[in-house]
């Protein structure tokens, strides 16, 4: 379950790349310094679009990395570009690829806590269906929003990227 769904993930991460595309050529068709992009959000209260991204980033390996006991890179976020959230997300998704099933195995008996939950803990499966799969895609679907408010030529399947889709 886990490896089939951080590898779902692990696509979504790699939609970024073309959103990323498409801001680059609105802001050169516009001639305008993409990187202003990177300040926007929807309401006042809400994280501007580099968190956004940091977030999600974070959210996918930190949420494998509490699962799975293996270290996750550390990313201070300190972004201030669009070419060096490229690289953050490379590599949360180099991250994600070097995992295996074998990472996973002893999940089911396993619990998760952080700081910020006072001593409590969750089961992994808890952890990762209540909190790593909704949190990051709160935070990608927020990104994605914010491009598209804001002018960048994404849709629908600009956010959901290739399925695996045959014929019968």
């Amino acid at each position: 379950m886990y490896l089939e769904i951080f590898g779902q993930i692990k696509k979504q991460l790699g939609q970024f790349d073309k959103w990323f595309d498409a801001a680059e050529a609105l802001a050169a068709s516009k001639g305008f310094n993409v990187n202003v992009l990177l300040d926007l959000r929807l309401s006042p209260d809400q994280f501007p679009l580099a968190r956004q991204i940091q977030v999600a980033c974070d959210t996918a390996k930190l949420g494998a990395s509490r699962i799975t006991g293996k270290e996750a890179p550390a990313q201070p976020d300190t972004e201030k570009t669009f070419a060096e959230l490229r690289d953050r997300v490379r590599v949360v998704v180099a991250y994600l690829d070097g995992l295996t099933a074998a990472d996973f195995e002893g999940a089911a008996a396993r619990t998760v806590t952080q700081p910020r939950w006072e001593g409590k803990v969750m089961s992994c499966a808890d952890y990762f269906i209540e909190h790593v799969t909704p949190n990051f895609y709160f935070h990608f679907a927020h990104a994605y929003a914010i491009l598209r408010h804001n002018g960048v030529s994404i849709g629908k399947r600009d956010y959901l990227g290739a399925l695996s889709q045959r014929l019968p």
